[in-house]
């Protein structure tokens, strides 16, 4: 192997004419393919064939989605590769240019700490209206997340050197939703993101994607939307007691530090088993989890005592303010300290030929 060699891995289910092209012109320029067939069965097994001539070829017996396709990938990689390299991801439908792909090689080898990025222009109108609108909706997510802002965070071409390979090839997620756990794992480990602009590709209509636009989208919203909806039922039960307590006893703070105890102990619950599905020691989890509810609920006090009482809002009011601005902490510390989640172990792929 030289010393900077540079891997081209692309993931494949069901792949259209553009596959052998892609794999062609990735090894004239210099690229090594590696290609994982996901379980496209039967009626492409001639087009895999084909493709051994110029290209590795890991296959799955059965369709297992896309994050463990480029898991099983990387598994190949690191098996077969030795020294320093780069691997950049590249689609299956030849919507990357290989130039593009180049270049962000060129850039994951100048910066081996660094994921990066070909980001694409998605605001133009050329491009299909769901791409464009799961695009800004996915960013704005990641930014409320992270803090971060990125402007595709979508996107299929990604390059990365060997050196965070092993990392990268640990992320849970099975399909779509792994590339969008690499990017808030990279923003928890605070390994630099870096985006490129590339060429914007669309083949008719992105017709060959395998994304489904409402199944695929939960799961890479799935986090998110469990987390929120076991906010607003911890809300639910603490501002239905914060009500109840206020309107019989008139005293504000103690209404509140009773129905924040109570609501706080519903929601550790939901989130622990539901939510992260946590597998950290119970007394751990929850020591950290009340210590953080402590905090929220001393901040919480001062907040709507100060808008309640100070600025004499009404109370039902300002209750709800600071409830809607606890909820980002709340969500950023049990999700990146709390219950963070272990890495899994890498299976091995199932088969693989050259």
């Amino acid at each position: 192997m030289t010393a900077h060699q540079w891997i081209a891995l692309i993931p494949a289910y069901e792949p259209g004419p553009e596959l052998p092209e892609l794999v062609h012109q990735a090894r004239r320029a210099g690229l090594e393919p590696v290609v994982v067939d996901d379980g496209s069965g039967e009626a492409w097994r001639e087009t895999f064939a084909q493709l051994r001539e110029n290209a590795a070829v890991v296959t799955h017996e059965r369709n297992r989605g896309k994050g463990r396709a480029i898991k099983t990938g990387l598994a190949y990689i690191r098996e077969n590769f030795a020294g320093s390299y780069v691997v950049v991801t590249l689609d299956a439908d030849g919507q990357h240019n290989i130039g593009d792909a180049l270049r962000v090689c060129q850039a994951a080898q100048e910066q081996p700490d660094a994921l990066i990025l070909g980001s694409r222009a998605l605001n133009r109108k050329d491009v299909p209206r769901r791409s464009r609108f799961g695009n800004a909706v996915t960013c704005r997510v990641y930014r409320l997340v992270t803090g971060l802002s990125i402007q595709d965070t979508q996107t299929g071409l990604r390059a990365f050197s060997s050196q965070l390979l092993p990392e990268l090839a640990q992320i849970a997620g099975e399909r779509y939703e792994y590339e969008m756990r690499v990017l808030l794992h990279c923003a928890r480990r605070r390994i630099p993101v870096r985006e490129l602009p590339i060429q914007t590709i669309y083949i008719d209509n992105n017709a060959a994607s395998h994304f489904s636009t409402v199944k695929d989208s939960c799961r890479v919203y799935g986090e998110i939307l469990k987390f929120s909806a076991s906010s607003f039922a911890g809300f639910l039960v603490d501002f239905g007691l914060f009500s109840l307590l206020v309107s019989l006893t008139g005293r504000l703070t103690v209404s509140n530090v009773c129905a924040r105890a109570v609501s706080a102990s519903v929601n550790f619950t939901i989130n622990r088993t539901l939510v992260f599905k946590s597998k950290e020691k119970l007394l751990s989890a929850a020591l950290q989890y009340f210590a953080m509810a402590a905090a929220i609920l001393l901040a919480n006090t001062l907040l709507l005592r100060l808008l309640a009482d100070g600025l004499g809002l009404n109370r039902y009011i300002a209750k709800l303010g600071v409830e809607l601005a606890m909820f980002s902490v709340s969500y950023f510390v049990q999700r990146k300290v709390i219950f963070r989640r272990r890495p899994k172990a890498q299976p091995q792929p199932q088969r693989e030929t050259r």
